[in-house]
């Protein structure tokens, strides 16, 4: 069993930055693919971005270029670097786990889930 907790969340201003870890318990986290995914009120889970076993990135269109996601196998740890934040990326962000090693952008490869860490960006 695989556990996540994120951290990092919080209230920024339009434009700032935040980063966001997310620490996995157990002993073969360099061999999962691990995803940030968000929520904001009223609407479906979307894919923020992805990182494979091999390092492999990819992202959503509407954070490319703003968000780095990253990994540090030796801490059991992922990270999201966000800058230029703006009003839409308020949210809850989530970050999951695939044991298999790839990810995806939907969702259904990760099996495990961290309990979300909330972001507020203002205007």
């Amino acid at each position: 069993q695989v556990q996540l907790v994120e951290s990092g969340g919080g209230l920024v201003q339009a434009g700032g930055s935040l980063r966001l870890s997310c620490a996995a318990s157990g002993r073969t986290f360099s061999s999962y693919a691990m995803g940030w995914f968000r929520q904001a009120p009223g609407k479906e889970r979307e894919f923020v971005a992805a990182i494979s076993w091999s390092g492999g990135t990819y992202y959503a269109a509407s954070v490319r270029g703003r968000f780095t996601i990253s990994r540090d196998n030796a801490k059991n740890t992922v990270y999201l670097q966000m800058n230029s934040l703006k009003s839409e990326d308020t949210a809850v962000y989530y970050c999951a786990a695939d044991r298999y090693g790839l990810g995806d952008n939907t969702g259904q490869r990760y099996e495990y889930w961290g309990q979300g860490t909330q972001v507020t960006v203002s205007s």
